[in-house]
């Protein structure tokens, strides 16, 4: 490095310091990044967050030098056996390129801010967030434009925009209206996917036969039916498969559209130049270690970089890459899938108030019961989620004799799991439901009925561990719902989020698309679906903690 490189770097520390903050997001084009990135550095500088941050940017790191060392080991003969391999997965892919179908992905415009705005008018022109001191959820336009946005801390965007004001959540309203609009989504799609509360995939294929008109008009239709209904705005992408619909709804963000042909140059075309941070699945980690590792900077890069992927990668990983560079992505409507959980969780100051931590934990209970009983369920595995003032994730989880699902009970296990790691300073708390009464055909399960899983714990390895009974009666932990990530309808503090209960930097693997494991298990078509976190969840170093007692 040149000597005025490294006095630069000396003179401009946040230079080198990673933030998502300054990142593009719909209304930010304008934004000066630098002066985003110094005041974010500035303010966090000293703090567990920043500590945290440098944890994680020290990991992914780690992971570009390793992955460079494999690249550098590879040699001529093995770059053209992976480009043989490479050429051979294109044609494979390729032929199932699907043009038939037509997807459109709406996506609601700032909608926790908006709907506060809708609720209160005077707010409307001013810059606002939804939200607290601690995290904001959302912030509409105005306040974007001085680089304020979803996940920063509330202290942080009012240093960088003085005048804004911050509103509470309240998830009731935006539950409310989110209802409202799946009401406006049934009439052109009655299978749709809600992505979560602001957001859903719309197959509309069958609508523009039936009515003999383009997928635009049917976007500028519902877009009008939406608005009418709610008096909310959102934007929407039409496109041959989910995830160009997707990329596609946030080009002309707020409150316009855009329609991608369902045309293979049109889509090569599009996809070309495309960012590889466009694309849902990948990540902040993912980026940085496909553009440090191996230069890849856009979609059409993954072509031309093909041997290396599929050297490095796992099949189905090297799959999915590929498979974004062609532009492909999910075009047939999932079947229903039986639900495996439900979860919600809240970020919150840092506090080590058990009292407060205590009623957190009730507001959580009640909040996540409602949901339950909203969708006849009723489960036995419960998971506590425990994020510390230091950004430690602790996960917890029991499985109990009977099936629960009021917030009494809910209330009743959480608290026992909670009150065993006090007294501590949390600022996010999470419960997750699990363990179903139904099975996959919808068949009712008994509780008392062994598994394999819990024969095999039953015996040397629950009575290693017996002295942990006292502590949660006769309920047993079942481990294998510790550390399982799941993406549910989001009722967290994000108006588009992906609870992972269990965090993926354990036994270090990346988050994302770089972890075999995630893609192998999820699948190609429906990483296209993942919002990362790994931005501001990925360092949280987590501590799952196990008690397996006899099965009585």
């Amino acid at each position: 490095m040149e000597r005025s490189e490294i006095a630069s770097d000396d003179q401009r520390p946040w230079q080198s310091y990673h933030t998502v903050y300054t990142n593009a997001k719909a209304g930010m084009d304008g934004v000066d990044k630098e002066k985003v990135q110094r005041v974010v550095y500035e303010m966090s500088k000293g703090s567990k967050y920043f500590e945290n941050e440098e944890r994680k940017e020290a990991f992914i790191q780690q992971k570009i030098e390793h992955m460079r060392a494999r690249a550098a080991k590879l040699s001529d003969a093995d770059l053209s056996h992976h480009q043989k391999v490479a050429d051979k997965r294109f044609l494979e892919l390729e032929a199932t390129r699907e043009l038939s179908r037509i997807w459109l992905h709406v996506d609601m415009d700032a909608f926790y801010a908006a709907v506060e705005t809708l609720s209160n008018p005077s707010l409307k022109g001013k810059p606002m967030a939804v939200g607290g001191m601690s995290m904001i959820s959302t912030a509409n336009y105005e306040a974007r434009k001085f680089g304020v946005r979803a996940a920063m801390p509330g202290f942080i965007a009012r240093k960088l925009c003085p005048e804004l004001i911050l509103v509470p959540t309240d998830f009731k309203k935006y539950t409310y209206y989110s209802d409202l609009t799946r009401k406006v989504f049934r009439n052109y799609d009655p299978n749709f996917m809600a992505g979560s509360l602001d957001e859903a995939y719309l197959d509309i294929t069958e609508v523009c036969k039936e009515r003999g008109i383009t997928g635009g008009k049917i976007a500028e239709e519902l877009r009008s039916r939406v608005y009418e209904e709610t008096g909310l705005t959102c934007s929407a992408g039409v496109g041959p498969n989910r995830l160009l619909a997707k990329v596609c709804s946030d080009i002309n963000k707020p409150n316009g559209q855009f329609v991608l042909p369902n045309d293979r140059i049109a889509v090569m075309t599009f996809i070309s130049s495309l960012p590889i941070r466009k694309i849902g699945g990948i990540g902040k980690v993912t980026e940085s270690i496909l553009r440090g590792v191996f230069g890849i900077n856009t979609c059409e890069d993954m072509l031309q970089k093909g041997s290396f992927l599929c050297a490095l990668f796992s099949h189905s990983t090297a799959d999915f890459f590929l498979s974004v560079g062609l532009g492909l992505g999910g075009t047939d409507t999932p079947e229903a899938r039986f639900r495996k959980s439900i979860s919600s969780e809240r970020t919150f100051s840092a506090t080590q108030d058990a009292a407060l931590l205590c009623q957190k934990l009730a507001d959580i209970a009640e909040m996540l019961s409602a949901e339950m009983q909203k969708e006849c369920l009723s489960g036995r595995t419960l998971t506590l989620k425990l994020k510390t003032a230091s950004f430690e994730v602790r996960s917890r989880a029991v499985t109990l004799q009977k099936y629960i699902c009021s917030s009494d009970d809910i209330l009743k296990y959480a608290s026992k799991l909670l009150k065993a790691e006090l007294p501590i300073s949390l600022r996010l708390i999470g419960l997750r439901v699990s363990h179903f009464n139904e099975d996959k055909g919808g068949n009712p399960v008994d509780p008392t009925q062994k598994t394999l899983t819990t024969f095999l714990i039953s015996g040397d390895a629950a009575r290693k561990n017996v002295d942990d009974q006292n502590s949660l009666d006769s309920d047993s932990i079942d481990p294998h719902f510790v550390n399982e990530r799941e993406t549910v309808l989001s009722l967290d503090s994000h108006e588009t989020c992906h609870y992972e209960f269990g965090d993926p930097f354990e036994s270090n693997h990346l988050p994302d698309a770089y972890d075999n494991n995630c893609i192998s298990r999820k699948g190609p078509w429906e990483m296209e679906k993942i919002h990362e976190l790994s931005s501001n969840k990925t360092g949280d170093m987590v501590l799952s903690k196990v008690y397996i007692l006899p099965v009585i």
